[in-house]
């Protein structure tokens, strides 16, 4: 059995203790001891490169060298405490070598055999200068800057907190934070704090809600709040961002004042224009019954009806108070009934049906689609039903994403198969073509049995929103 004799392994007490080791690389430790009477017995790498003594100039030394001289005045330093007062945690001044002074915060304990005491120092000097780095940040922002502890408590502020609210400094740090809400706001606020306590991430305070906040005068003033949180120290903080947007919303209010105001101007623009329209229609009615010709009568009264038809379309932007598009089957549930009553003959029996869905078109789209219609209605009266024999009319108007799809389609003796409305000798017809044309649309004609005529085109691209409820009218 071999043995192994003391010489080959170092005695216990000479082993390295990973506490040691690890305090002796870390950068802003050192790690000494002291005897009994102060004197240095070991000296750390670490404590070489923060003091600046080389552990040959330091050892077997007092301990004196690493205080700032006026601090002996009012007695010894921490280090020379007697062991009866150890362990002992401290914040001190500390020296180098070249006599400047850092922060330091001090460990002092009795050593494994309690002949002396064993010292770990951290140097503090780059955790304030990384705290000062971020207050002189915060205090030179450009807008309030609020620090809240989990409590609720004000941690600091900087200048324009104080100009923002009226509260000097000293007023504020150490107070509630709801000191700087308005009084309807402050019970239910502890809540939402420890709220974001619980989900700490940055982001805007009361998102979609108007944030009022209150200065020491009572007066209050909206604002707009980004929260942050930070770590120091092991605590989370609320870094709270708040700036004043009274000047904005009274901005937004006189904007829209502005637009209140052009809206009532296009609504009486409106207004006027569809007087006018019905002051010229009169005009013809009064022309009308002063004419015995009934050829000239019947172009009289197509024209009136041309007018009126351009009329109700200014009129139902005029009662939506939606100046940006026209609701095509309103027009059409008012513009169809006016149609069959002007033109049809005591002893004809027609029946219509309006199956329209809610389409909204812009008004250049909505006056051409309104007297296609009245060309289309006027021509089914005219000459479908000859001979006051009864039938039935059905327009129809269908919505399928951005495509519009109007139809008027009627049960009477038919068109020619041969005919070319671009060529047509009458004007109703000619219209149709033309129109067509003006809204791009294409149009699709079924001579007879039904006959029908389908107009088919896309909404402006300013009015592709998504359709409005459905909504079916059926007549008799």
């Amino acid at each position: 059995m071999n043995s192994t004799s003391p010489e080959e392994h170092p005695a216990s007490s000479d082993l390295v203790d990973p506490l040691t080791l690890l305090l002796s690389a870390a950068r802003d430790y050192a790690l000494f001891s002291l005897n009994d009477a102060g004197l240095v017995q070991s000296w750390s790498a670490s404590a070489e490169r923060i003091y600046g003594y080389a552990a040959s100039a330091i050892v077997g030394r007092s301990v004196e060298p690493l205080y700032p001289a006026d601090q002996w005045g009012s007695g010894s330093p921490h280090a020379l405490q007697s062991l009866e007062a150890l362990p002992l945690e401290t914040e001190e001044w500390h020296q180098r070598a070249d006599q400047s002074r850092f922060p330091a915060h001090v460990i002092i304990s009795k050593t494994a055999n309690a002949e002396g005491m064993t010292v770990v120092v951290r140097d503090l000097s780059r955790a304030r200068n990384e705290e000062s780095r971020f207050y002189r940040i915060i205090d030179s922002a450009p807008n309030a800057m609020v620090v809240i502890n989990q409590e609720g408590r004000i941690e600091m502020v900087n200048v324009q907190t104080e100009r923002l609210f009226g509260y000097t400094r000293s007023e504020l740090e150490g107070s509630a934070i709801e000191m700087l809400l308005p009084e309807q706001f402050r019970a239910h606020h502890p809540a939402l704090r420890q709220g974001f306590f619980h989900a700490p991430q940055s982001r805007p305070m009361g998102k979609g809600r108007d944030l009022y906040a209150r200065r020491k005068d009572g007066s209050e003033f909206p604002v707009e709040i980004g929260l942050n949180p930070i770590e120091t120290g092991g605590e989370t903080l609320i870094l709270s961002a708040i700036v004043d947007i009274s000047e904005r919303k009274q901005k937004e209010q006189r904007i829209q004042a502005a637009l209140e105001e052009k809206n009532v101007l296009l609504g009486e623009i409106h207004h006027r224009v569809k007087n006018n329209l019905q002051v010229v229609h009169s005009l013809l009615d009064l022309q009308s019954s002063m004419i015995s010709d009934p050829q000239v009568q019947e172009m009289l009264l197509d024209s009136q009806n041309r007018i009126r038809s351009m009329a109700l379309i200014h009129q139902s932007l005029y009662q939506s108070k939606n100046f940006s598009a026209v609701s095509l089957g309103s027009v059409l549930e008012t513009l169809v009934p006016i149609l069959m009553q002007s033109y049809r003959s005591t002893n004809q029996l027609l029946d219509y049906t309006i199956d329209a869905e809610h389409v909204d078109i812009p008004l250049n789209q909505a006056i051409p689609c309104g007297l296609i219609v009245n060309e289309l209605i006027t021509n089914v009266i005219k000459h479908a039903f000859p001979g006051d024999q009864e039938g039935a009319v059905q327009v129809q108007l269908r919505r399928q994403q951005n495509q519009v799809s109007l139809s008027v389609t009627d049960n009477g003796v038919g068109i020619p198969e041969n005919l070319n409305i671009e060529k047509s000798d009458t004007l109703g017809m000619q219209l149709v073509a033309l129109l067509s044309d003006q809204l791009g649309a294409s149009l699709d004609i079924h001579h007879r049995n039904p006959t029908r005529f389908t107009l088919t085109f896309e909404i402006e691209a300013a009015n592709q929103g998504a359709p409005d409820e459905n909504g079916t009218y059926h007549h008799r």
